[in-house]
């Protein structure tokens, strides 16, 4: 991260003081009608071409946006024009999650097809890690599929709190201990991070 930044699908700027702490420039790029309460600088539908000219970021920046468009690979493509030669594109992208945001979530991509995605736009250098092992993705997927038992009014969900807050607590630091078993993350992570350069 450096330069000027674009976050694109940036909806709260919930990380743009971090990116701040390695670019120089923000802009925060995102549809109008999103769910959040999105604090953008540019308004634009990541789906189609954006209103940005060529060559104008030295990064661009997607995290956990990418399931959410319909058209991926115009985002992905319209990030790497927007890149000046030398810039890095950041992604992070869901592989064993829920769905989430509905009815705006319409893919989850393997290591292989998110490869193929970014070759497809241009982009070399490509490095895809896992964010977690087996593990931490199961316990994450436990936690978050119990939670449900808990969204509800009254005293049977407030019991049924008190009993799951320790299992979800216990689960949550020993996830990382455990993924230590897990001898091939890419084959069932939560999710994938990519770096790609144009």
């Amino acid at each position: 991260m450096r330069g000027k930044l674009f976050d694109l699908g940036c909806g709260e700027g919930a990380y743009k003081s971090f990116f701040l702490e390695h670019a120089k420039e923000y802009v925060g790029v995102d549809w109008a009608g999103t769910v959040h309460k999105a604090q953008l600088d540019i308004a634009a539908d990541l789906n189609k071409a954006l209103p940005i000219e060529n060559g104008a970021a030295d990064c661009v920046v997607a995290l956990s946006v990418l399931e959410h468009l319909y058209e991926p690979q115009v985002m992905l493509n319209e990030a790497y024009r927007i890149l000046k030669p030398g810039g890095a594109m950041i992604i992070q992208v869901p592989w064993q999650w829920w769905i989430h945001e509905q009815p705006h979530d319409y893919f989850r991509f393997t290591p292989f097809g998110l490869k193929y995605m970014l070759e497809k736009a241009g982009f070399t250098s490509i490095e895809i890690e896992p964010q977690t092992g087996f593990c931490s993705m199961w316990i994450l997927k436990f936690n978050y599929f119990s939670r449900r038992f808990t969204q509800r009014k009254g005293l049977l969900s407030k019991i049924i709190k008190m009993f799951l807050v320790p299992i979800w607590f216990i689960g949550q630091k020993m996830a990382p201990t455990l993924d230590l078993l897990d001898r091939n993350w890419m084959l069932e992570s939560c999710g994938y991070y990519a770096v790609a350069k144009k």
